[in-house]
């Protein structure tokens, strides 16, 4: 391991790459501590410290944001913007034809494609960023502390001042999908996922001490001992897949013989990466959203739709939440697989070029195989996703952990993630230098 090190601070190229990396990753992390203009930044701290709770979008954002999101700073947003832009655009393509066809014209429709996203991103930072500085001029913010400070985060109420808020907020998401972009193109890695990596990585040690302080370090070594497991646990099922054999016939193009050769389909357990659980998270805080806007203003008894929703789908430690969580991740999972992979379209393309499963007729039958293939692998990849994400809320009622433990949910699928393919990348540019690379 320790060979491996030396063998890339001895390539300089591919130390110029890591360096550029980290350069890019100290800015991005040194942003989320800036303060917007016109925020005040003891106010802000104040209710950070004495804050037990927020609501559970909030608490999402504020995750892939590394808690810039409650800093009130110019990263607020963080990478949350472009993450949801990328989802949107991906899901047209099921409903809009011509995004379907850019998709598939290669790398130009693609370009297109990401110009789309980055538009739809500035859109969404400006809806999001006026968001957020309407809930914090409302003291909505911190749910969890009572102290008057937090009506107070800003210092001028002005139309001017709200709109130079805005602008600087949304300036600040361009300027991190511009990070993520120059990452991809001049570091190691994919730019994205390393910013959203980085984010959810710096919360780890706040965390971690906070269950520290709150139970003790016998609970705290405990945690770090099940934190083990589940990221051995999750390493195993992100690299498990179901390889599906595919034979393609000889063809003779005048002299020469093309095809004749095996190679297999990868099936992934996990298909769907985290989006379900981030669709399910948004999806479940849509009810608590909606009976906070029916709380009457004059103080009465609430309707009584409004105290259900209150007393079963706001807290994550009721187990009717659990329940609901766990089945719109599993829904969510067989949606969104359904419209990553299509066997339909995959069968065609082995047909078009003269491939097939052994055993299996080309066409229609290979899709239909395809197709009952991928409904039995989703299957425990919908559980585990359902599971994974169940585990800061069982977290949050036995050790008393905030619902961002680390160790679970969206944040451990993307840490191990991002970190496997990030070595792989590592581990291919080493091998093209050294012959032997990172991984053995």
């Amino acid at each position: 391991m320790f060979r491996a090190v030396a063998r890339i601070m001895r390539t300089p190229d591919l130390r110029r790459k890591i360096g550029f990396t980290l350069g890019i990753i100290a800015l991005f992390r040194l942003g989320s501590f800036i303060p917007a203009p016109f925020v005040d930044y003891q106010n802000v701290q104040l209710c950070l410290a004495g804050n037990t709770g927020t609501s559970g979008l909030y608490e999402l954002v504020n995750l892939f944001s590394g808690g810039a999101l409650l800093q009130l700073s110019v990263f607020a947003l963080g990478i949350m913007p472009y993450i949801t832009s990328s989802i949107i655009v991906q899901l047209l393509r099921v409903v809009i034809p011509h995004f379907d066809t850019l998709y598939k014209e290669g790398q130009s429709g693609q370009a297109k494609l990401t110009q789309y996203t980055r538009y739809l991103t500035i859109a969404l930072g400006i809806l999001q960023s006026t968001t957020l500085i309407t809930v914090a001029r409302s003291g909505a913010l911190f749910s969890g502390s009572g102290a008057a400070e937090c009506s107070q985060l800003i210092t001028n109420d002005a139309w001017y001042a709200v709109m130079l808020m805005v602008i600087t907020m949304t300036a600040g998401t361009g300027l991190i999908m511009w990070m993520g972009e120059l990452i991809t193109e001049r570091g190691i890695g994919n730019g994205m996922s390393l910013l959203i990596f980085t984010s959810i990585a710096a919360r780890f040690p706040t965390a971690l001490w906070s269950i520290a302080q709150a139970r003790g370090f016998e609970i705290f070594l405990m945690v770090i001992a099940v934190g083990l497991v589940i990221m051995a646990a999750v390493v195993f099922v992100e690299q498990s897949q179901r390889r599906i054999p595919v034979q393609y016939a000889k063809r003779m193009v005048g002299r020469r013989t093309y095809g004749g050769n095996n190679t297999y389909i990868p099936i992934k357990v996990n298909m769907a990466g985290v989006v379900p659980v981030i669709f399910a998270s948004s999806l479940l805080y849509l009810p608590a959203l909606v009976a906070q806007f029916n709380q009457p203003a004059d103080g009465t008894a609430p309707p009584a739709w409004v105290s259900w929703v209150q007393a079963n789908l706001t807290s994550g430690d009721n187990p009717l939440y659990m329940l609901v969580y766990f089945a719109l991740i599993v829904g969510f999972t067989y949606f969104y697989v359904a419209i990553t992979f299509n066997p339909e379209e995959v069968a065609d393309n082995m047909k078009k070029y003269g491939g097939f499963i052994p055993g299996i007729r080309a066409g229609r039958p290979t899709a239909e195989y395809l197709d009952y293939v991928l409904t039995r692998v989703t299957l425990p990849g919908a559980l585990y996703l359902g599971i994974i994400a169940l585990i800061p809320l069982i977290a949050l009622a036995t050790v008393g952990a905030n619902q961002n433990f680390p160790f679970g949910g969206a944040s451990i699928l993307i840490i191990v993630g991002v970190g496997l393919e990030t070595v792989k990348q590592i581990d291919s540019q080493l091998q093209q230098r050294h012959y032997e690379g990172l991984l053995r």
